[in-house]
């Protein structure tokens, strides 16, 4: 997936992915949508049509917009479309609950200070 983000790629379409393509894509900020058979045929028709055939993603609402304005769902786990709707990665996603995380650590601290 890292080549494909060098090009520029943000998002991989397909009917299934291999388990290791599927999370390395999302530790790479790719998202990777799974939809239909039907549904992909429809889109590479629509992405067939030349340079003014854009498909378009809405990771919000887990929809693919072909120019024709017809639309292809996809499912994506919570947690990581989150993760991508705001640009983080694991370590990213840590920092953003640090605020959280040192609160636990200072009241575990202080209620077993023997640990």
């Amino acid at each position: 997936p890292w080549a494909l983000l060098d090009y520029g790629i943000r998002c991989v379409i397909s009917t299934s992915f291999a388990d290791i393509f599927y999370n390395n894509c999302f530790n790479n900020g790719i998202l990777p949508a799974i939809v239909s058979k039907e549904d992909l045929d429809k889109l590479m028709d629509d992405a067939g049509r030349g340079a003014n055939a854009t498909l378009t993603v809405d990771l919000a609402n887990e929809r693919i917009y072909g120019p024709d304005g017809g639309s292809a769902p996809f499912k994506i786990d919570p947690a990581r479309k989150e993760k991508l709707l705001k640009g983080l990665d694991d370590i990213g996603l840590t920092m953003v609950k640090d605020p959280s995380i040192s609160t636990f650590e200072r009241k575990a601290e202080a209620a077993r200070p023997w640990v």
